[in-house]
């Protein structure tokens, strides 16, 4: 199943849509966090008529399993370049998933570029690990099949019981089989790394999704996509991630950040 096959939205009424959260887009039975938000994403672009997610947040209120549910979109605002809108998700009668989102023709964005950053430094494709489940690299049996991942040699050992010591993750991403990318793509990459505490050298291998935002900068080209997500504070129960993705070029296309639950034992 492609992508947008994935996030397909059906509309039923005024603002009102539903969703198939599609089996194999799931980790350990629950469906990716990115991937749900790219769903939100999906029926606010179509209640709004505008292409492209430029500011997304959700805010996670249950696990979600595979199943068909609707979202509500509320239209806030819709004006020259931007529209507004808060939308809900519902699995199986239950509030699963709230976003919010500004969205806009990305085709329109230009504008002065300066850039106080450095492009994550990465070894080709080729040379670093793929994260599959097919048995020639680590990891879950499910999402990691729906999209293709490189992950940086120094960030991969966490699989041989090796963490790194820094929690950070960096690789390469992009969707399988030539699908064409489009911004909520994007969205979906700021969540499809392992976490970074996985290179943390701590006894934690769960850490759901309290809060995830991305920012989309620009349209989404076609090819590998260069990710680098990082870990600064563990403290109290939680942690943050920032997320960085460039196009093979060294453009910056979104940034995100996301605050995980670190389970107490």
């Amino acid at each position: 199943m492609t992508f947008a096959e994935a996030t397909a939205v059906q509309s039923v009424a005024d603002d009102e849509y539903t969703v198939r959260v599609a089996e194999g887009w799931d980790i350990a039975g629950n469906a990716n966090g990115g991937y749900l938000l790219a769903i939100m994403g999906r029926a606010i672009t179509a209640a709004t008529g505008r292409p492209d997610v430029v500011s997304i947040t959700g805010h996670y209120l249950a696990p979600a399993r595979p199943s068909t549910g609707r979202v509500a979109v509320e239209v806030v605002r819709s004006g020259g370049r931007h529209a507004t809108a808060s939308a809900m998700l519902e699995l199986d009668g239950r509030p699963t998933l709230v976003a919010l989102a500004t969205v806009t023709d990305l085709a329109d964005a230009v504008g002065p570029e300066q850039i106080d950053a450095a492009v994550p430094e990465l070894p080709a494709p080729d040379d670093c690990v793929a994260f599959s489940p097919s048995g020639d690299g680590p990891g879950p049996p499910s999402f990691a099949s729906q999209v293709e991942m490189r992950l940086h040699p120094e960030d991969a050992s966490f699989a041989e019981g090796r963490p790194s010591g820094r929690a950070r993750m960096r690789g390469w991403f992009r969707l399988r089989d030539g699908e064409r990318a489009d911004s909520l793509a994007l969205v979906l990459a700021t969540d499809a790394f392992p976490p970074t505490i996985f290179n943390a050298d701590l006894p934690v291998a769960w850490t759901p999704t309290v809060e995830l935002t991305a920012h989309v900068r620009a349209a989404a080209p076609p090819g590998w996509w260069r990710c680098a997500f990082r870990t600064r504070f563990i403290s109290g129960g939680y942690l943050e991630a920032d997320g960085e993705i460039w196009d093979g070029s060294g453009r910056l296309l979104a940034e995100s950040r996301q605050l995980a639950l670190v389970p107490r034992g």
